[in-house]
């Protein structure tokens, strides 16, 4: 199971450190608790052991799984509903799984769509705690330090925007190319 020290990742609240196991009483029932405190907003959160799997706790990705978020990141956005109320709750539901590679997913549409029409405020905050907690995971996976994590997924992800643009340029120019009327020259 986990023990104490391990690097952990707790859906919706990100990379943690698991501190302590500890027996508790509470409500006349003895159980074995995790504290586990979590980098990316300083809390400290109690999970039952024997709960830990089933409440989504799961260990840090490893390198090799490193590279595959990062595939996951450079790859073309999903498509996701026009209606912004729908595309938050769907990318609410898909930070709450837990999966590295759901919240990569939501992380590179919600850049995609900042870079092509913007985000509602909503989205805007959930962009902004879904990079945190990215980086909280990558930061434990390849051994930097907190900022270092923060500026790698941010420039990452400022080179891929980088590219779409130039890509978008690089079509429109295309395009104006074959619609000049040839016998204007």
């Amino acid at each position: 199971m986990f023990e104490v020290g391990d690097k952990v990742v707790y859906p919706h609240h990100g990379a943690g450190v698991v501190e302590k196991k500890e027996t508790k009483e509470i409500l006349g029932q003895s159980r074995e608790y995790l504290t586990i405190t979590i980098l990316y907003n300083e809390m400290t959160v109690m999970v039952p052991a024997e709960n830990a799997e089933r409440a989504g706790l799961r260990r840090v990705i490893d390198e090799q799984t490193v590279q595959e978020v990062l595939a996951v990141l450079k790859d073309d956005g999903t498509q996701m509903p026009k209606n912004w109320n729908r595309r938050f709750k769907h990318n609410r539901d898909k930070i709450k799984t837990g999966d590295v590679f759901e919240l990569a997913e939501v992380v590179r549409n919600l850049s995609i769509r900042d870079l092509d029409k913007g985000l509602s405020t909503g989205e805007k905050q959930m962009f902004g705690r879904a990079k945190k907690i990215l980086a909280s995971e990558l930061m434990y996976a390849c051994d930097m330090e907190e900022q270092e994590a923060i500026d790698f997924l941010e420039n990452l992800l400022e080179n891929i925007g980088g590219g779409r643009a130039d890509a978008k340029v690089a079509a429109g120019a295309a395009e104006d190319d074959e619609t000049e009327d040839p016998a204007a020259e």
